[in-house]
């Protein structure tokens, strides 16, 4: 059998598997396929995700389900204005032995997980995020001038209160651009929220169950990375990704007058990335055209910036990187 068609058939193995995976998830988490699709694609690409969303609408339930299911060990932290960078790091303690010699030992934070929860990561102080990022992007940390690597794979599921702001500190961009995509958790509809109703005031809820393990998520990972790319989609990629910076000369009009600052390669790069995971997800064994532009707003919504005159006329991102998406024909032809 060829390369190429051992490939093809691990994609499928994947995809029957992931398949799996939805269908435990949504036992528990019932309807927001949209939202599932999309925080699966982030562990796929080995990337973090935050979670946009007002109280209530499920995100604890969704990551503490995805734990379980894709065989993560997973830890939950609830950021306050008062928690310190060793809270969640770890911090050596000195002992006494039985010898009665005294010496330090580290006492792991729980960061040291393969899925973190940080629950209203704004709410923490420059300080702790700054620790954070380094986790987020090294897959380390650095306690008592020693760094400790963080167990494999690493994972970081944050969640955001887009209505309250007091006694908050807006996430800066260089950890904003460390989350693969930004997701949006909307209210459910009528019929999902009948759903959820009868799934979860009865005497006994669904139980979720194991699909994949460590092991398993990181073979996935690797495989995502083997996945052909069309000349046609990386094209239209770098064409989006370009367009949405005010100084490109492809750049609107729109885009010139009312974009602060835009995406940079790494925007690209998550394209690249989680076009793949959407084909997966939906068995395909490469991405298309509406890959990209399903994956536009998740991906660039965080990495860009209104100009304050912008923002006071009531513009909006996601109404301009559609009009951005919608410039190129192969794009209108698709969608």
């Amino acid at each position: 059998m060829s390369k190429d068609a051992d490939l093809v058939v691990e994609i499928e193995a994947l995809g029957e598997k992931l398949a799996a995976a939805k269908a435990a998830i949504t036992r528990r988490f019932v309807g927001q396929e949209r939202v599932v699709d999309l925080t699966l694609s982030s562990l796929l690409c080995g990337g973090h995700a935050l979670l946009i969303g007002l109280p209530g609408l499920g995100k604890t339930l969704l990551v503490d389900t995805l734990s379980t299911v894709m065989g993560l060990n997973g830890n939950r932290v609830q950021f306050t204005p008062d928690l310190m960078p060793a809270d969640i790091l770890g911090s050596e303690v000195l002992e006494k032995g039985k010898s009665g010699t005294r010496e330090f030992r580290f006492v792991p934070g729980p960061i040291f997980c393969q899925l973190l929860m940080a629950d209203e990561i704004n709410r923490a102080s420059p300080r702790t995020q700054s620790a954070l990022l380094q986790a987020m992007q090294e897959k380390q940390v650095t306690v008592a001038g020693e760094d400790r690597p963080l167990d494999a794979p690493f994972h970081v599921l944050a969640t955001q209160n887009p209505i309250e702001q007091e006694g908050t500190y807006p996430l800066p961009e260089a950890q904003l651009d460390r989350f693969l995509v930004q997701i949006d958790v909307p209210y459910p509809d009528r019929d999902t929220e009948r759903d959820i109703l009868l799934a979860t005031t009865g005497v006994q809820e669904d139980e979720a169950h194991q699909v994949f393990t460590g092991e398993d998520l990181i073979a996935a990972q690797t495989l995502l990375r083997r996945m052909p790319v069309g000349e046609s989609v990386m094209e239209l990629i770098l064409d989006l990704v370009r367009a949405c910076r005010p100084d490109d000369p492809s750049a609107s009009e729109a885009v010139r007058n009312h974009v602060s600052w835009g995406p940079g390669p790494r925007a690209a790069q998550a394209l690249m990335m989680t076009v793949r995971a959407q084909a997966l997800l939906h068995g395909r064994l490469a991405p298309n055209a509406q890959d990209v532009v399903d994956m536009a707003g998740p991906v660039l919504s965080h990495r860009m910036a209104l100009t304050f005159a912008a923002r006071a006329r009531g513009e909006s991102l996601a109404g301009l990187i559609e009009e951005t998406v919608r410039r190129f024909d192969s794009v209108g032809a698709a969608a």
